[in-house]
């Protein structure tokens, strides 16, 4: 005796709906990543100017940790070097990396700061794009000094990169929408002030004092 046969019409609702509800699935995922896409910030940007423009800044506060490692044995500054050099390449990491997440170049034809709504005072020269940064003559002094001497001239020098840095966050703390950006440029104020309080006590023990 043969079964009974199964009536056609369910089985094609059913298929019908598990169609139905794919094409809408696939409907949501593309309208998701196109929100996703139309959300990421634009080349002009205040998230990818500010990116670009503390990813060079954060680079050369690396160079100059490098140089005063080689250039002395105290402790102190060694510990306060080691410290940028691993907080400032880990917050260039991530900067870069929204960068390439957005679809943006790591580069920029606008000049530096240009993001910011004041834009920017600085006369880029000898090296120093932005404010804060040192010239190629202030890091070629660097590297010819060594002890107490390369100490000062590295503390001093770090202490005005950071003064320049705190603003540029400022900047983005007050103008940028991406909470993310906003949340790492807090971060770099609150962190950069602290190391700047240490290095004026630092300064002051060695009979010295940042420039005003």
């Amino acid at each position: 005796m043969r079964g009974a046969a199964i009536p056609r019409t369910p089985v094609i609702l059913i298929a019908c709906v598990v169609l139905a509800g794919a094409a809408a699935l696939v409907v949501w995922w593309r309208t998701a990543e196109g929100t996703a896409i139309a959300a990421s910030p634009g080349d002009r940007s205040v998230e990818a100017g500010f990116s670009r423009d503390m990813a060079v800044h954060h680079q050369q506060a690396v160079e100059m940790s490098f140089i005063v490692r080689d250039r002395t044995d105290n402790q102190e500054v060694r510990t306060l070097a080691y410290d940028v050099i691993n907080t400032q390449a880990t917050q260039r990491g991530m900067m870069l990396g929204w960068l390439e997440n957005w679809g943006l170049s790591k580069h920029s034809s606008r000049a530096p700061m240009a993001w910011m709504a004041h834009g920017s005072m600085h006369e880029a020269k000898d090296g120093s794009l932005m404010p804060g940064m040192a010239t190629n003559t202030q890091l070629d002094q660097l590297r010819k000094t060594k002890g107490r001497d390369a100490e000062v001239l590295y503390l001093k020098l770090m202490t005005a990169h950071h003064k320049g840095g705190v603003d540029m966050a400022r900047g983005a703390v007050d103008m940028a929408d991406d909470e993310k950006v906003r949340r790492l440029a807090r971060s770099m104020v609150e962190g950069q002030q602290a190391d700047m309080d240490l290095m004026a006590d630092m300064l002051e023990q060695r009979g010295a004092k940042a420039e005003s």
